[in-house]
């Protein structure tokens, strides 16, 4: 028989991956906590001699959680003030041990998915649990799962990229993006840029932010370009430097306004610019960088 102190140990174990579970299927690190944290809770009053896999038990749990979540989280999207992006997660240097390779960019991709969709495909593909288990997770069969998994995976195959940028070659990106838009060189800007380039800003109504998606190359230019020329404007100051959900990123202060941006470059352009500016998604960072913003 093992332990209240054994338990929680076992428990501890397997949390960083739960979070990374719940992270990816809702987007928020403090909802991901808060469901793991639900989670151990239940561990905790279950008969685990009735228990025959641990790890299984505790992925259907989260991932049931999440699933309800889910439904909450899509009605209050539907009223969030401009374009939505899920909490930033800032990382200097990549993380080592038992990650996965989901990018901005895919978790993007999957908020269009069905909600049982994305737990198939996250579960089976992303975090390599058999079918079986992910029946079990979602109450579904396998088959039906094997059916969900396939059609997330053509919904997101084309996000991948398919040349994947190094740290380093990307941050070089994002450094000259950054120096472009500091002098207002449109030229400069457009060199960078994909033709089809997207640009998102999410400010949750909370900071000045682009209220819709800015697309293509020259458009994005003249908006990032005429920032510069805005009375009151001060050069971004840059607090750091490194992946943002896996992209190269950066996070500075705009004129006092804390915020991430991340770039997706394919065969060195600049395909999709995420900026995030929202507060309530940028306190664990501004914590980690020492800025609070404004």
């Amino acid at each position: 028989m093992t332990t209240m102190g054994e338990d929680g140990l076992a428990f501890d174990r397997m949390r960083p991956r739960l979070i990374r579970i719940a992270y990816r299927m809702l987007g928020s690190l403090a909802e991901a906590e808060d469901v793991v944290q639900d989670a151990y809770v239940r561990w905790h009053k279950t008969d685990r001699v009735a228990v025959a896999n641990a790890e299984a038990f505790l992925t259907r749990t989260v991932t049931r959680l999440c699933l309800d979540q889910l439904k909450s989280a899509r009605a209050r999207r539907e009223t969030y003030i401009g374009p939505w992006l899920p909490e930033p997660i800032f990382e200097a240097e990549p993380e080592a041990g038992d990650a996965d390779d989901l990018t901005l960019t895919l978790m993007m991709a999957l908020e269009r998915l069905s909600p049982l969709e994305r737990a198939a495909f996250l579960l089976h593909d992303v975090f390599g649990q058999d079918f079986d288990t992910v029946a079990e997770a979602i109450g579904r069969e396998p088959a039906a799962c094997r059916q969900l998994a396939a059609r997330a995976r053509d919904h997101v195959r084309a996000a991948r990229p398919r040349f994947p940028v190094s740290r380093d070659r990307g941050l070089e990106i994002a450094d000259a993006f950054m120096a472009a838009t500091r002098s207002g060189d449109v030229t400069a800007l457009r060199s960078l840029l994909a033709a089809d380039v997207v640009a998102q800003a999410d400010g949750g109504g909370k900071r000045p932010a682009a209220p819709a998606p800015i697309i293509g190359g020259q458009a994005v230019a003249q908006f990032f370009a005429d920032l510069s020329k805005r009375p009151g404007y001060l050069p971004p100051q840059i607090l750091a430097r490194g992946l943002i959900d896996g992209l190269p990123g950066i996070v500075s202060l705009q004129n006092g306004v804390l915020q991430t941006t991340a770039f997706a470059i394919e065969d060195g352009r600049i395909v999709a610019i995420y900026v995030t500016r929202n507060p309530d998604k940028l306190q664990r960072i501004g914590a980690m960088v020492g800025a609070s913003g404004e």
